[in-house]
């Protein structure tokens, strides 16, 4: 089985879709406690470090890991997004000391991995007219590093739900002569909110619920409709300014369809510009039908209190979709195993 250490853990979307293409998890870092004790619950043999990840890279990765440098398959995670200070130089490692993101490269200096799979938002190729990914990957380059990347939608993958990805991949530069890298086929069948277990009725516990007003409003939405699908006078006052606001704005109001994919999960179900009503019932979407449409299996125990769980459940990267690139990443490193 691959060894893979992943940063950013989460609430662990990532580490079980790698787990289930094949890898063994040595080390989990997650800085959040209900996220981390999450991770805990469902897989005790799994070390996880419940701890700012700056203390981590501070240490003796080696020594903490139990694993020698080099010899680690793969490096996983998503660091958060930050703008870097430029001065119209090309910046290293030691330029972006005090970003997440330096982190998860310094893991990279000091253990080099065969691969890594460093997974973030789509809008990370365009953050600061692109310069911001741009010194991302020249900072895997002076790791040693040759990469790849590529936009995913979930959807294509076995997720029922629209959720793009920027997706990187890096083969150590030793390696990269021995083997070749693919991002995953798309499926042929996509997935839709029918192909979904949902609740009847969810508990509180399980549940946020709408305000009397905004359940009213909801009622009179259709199932795939949104605001201009109702009264244009009721519709004006409920969304206030935002009525006079530019662009479409089909995120307000919006009840998602049974013959359609859900739009992008979200950490707070309680926002007006991204409103994600059930399909059947006038409510929003428990944590547990959120957490089916990221395709985590409902034996997947998430710890914390309702806000917290619908949080990580929205910051998940969908389990079908990093087993997909997991089992590109196994092929690539049996061809290295292999040559």
């Amino acid at each position: 089985m691959f060894k893979s250490i992943e940063l950013f853990a989460g609430a662990g979307g990532l580490a079980l879709g790698l787990e289930q293409a094949g890898f063994e998890h040595i080390g989990l870092v997650e800085i959040d406690k209900s996220a981390a004790n999450t991770l805990i619950c469902n897989r005790p043999q799994w070390k996880v470090l419940c701890e700012d990840i700056a203390i981590t890279t501070q240490g003796d990765l080696e020594k903490e890991f139990g694993i020698k440098k080099g010899e680690l398959d793969l490096l996983s995670g998503g660091a958060p997004c930050q703008s870097f200070s430029y001065a119209g130089k090309r910046l290293g490692l030691q330029d972006v000391r005090g970003t997440m993101f330096y982190h998860y490269a310094t893991f990279l200096e000091k253990l080099q991995p065969k691969m890594f799979l460093f997974e973030n938002v789509r809008g990370l190729l365009t953050h600061d007219k692109g310069k911001t990914y741009q010194t991302i990957l020249n900072i895997f380059e002076e790791q040693g590093y040759i990469t790849f990347h590529s936009i995913l939608n979930a959807w294509d993958y076995g997720v029922p739900q629209k959720r793009e990805r920027l997706i990187t991949v890096g083969i150590r530069n030793d390696l990269a002569g021995r083997c070749s890298f693919n991002f995953p086929q798309k499926h042929e069948y996509r997935p839709i909110m029918r192909d979904v277990k949902l609740d009847t009725n969810p508990s509180k516990d399980e549940c946020e619920r709408y305000s009397e007003y905004k359940e009213k409003i909801f009622a009179l939405v259709p199932a795939g409709g949104y605001w201009r699908n109702i009264d244009p006078e009721i519709a004006k006052d409920y969304m206030k300014t935002c009525w006079f606001m530019g662009g479409g704005r089909t995120g307000i109001l919006r009840r998602i369809g049974l013959d359609e994919p859900s739009l992008t999960v979200l950490t707070n179900p309680g926002m007006k510009q991204t409103d994600r009503c059930h399909p059947i019932e006038v409510r929003p979407f428990s944590y547990r039908e959120n957490a089916r449409i990221q395709t985590f299996p409902d034996t997947w125990v998430f710890c914390g209190k309702l806000s917290e769980k619908y949080k990580q459940v929205g910051n998940a990267v969908p389990v079908n979709l990093a087993k997909e690139i997991g089992l590109e990443i196994k092929k690539t490193l049996e061809e290295i195993n292999n040559g």
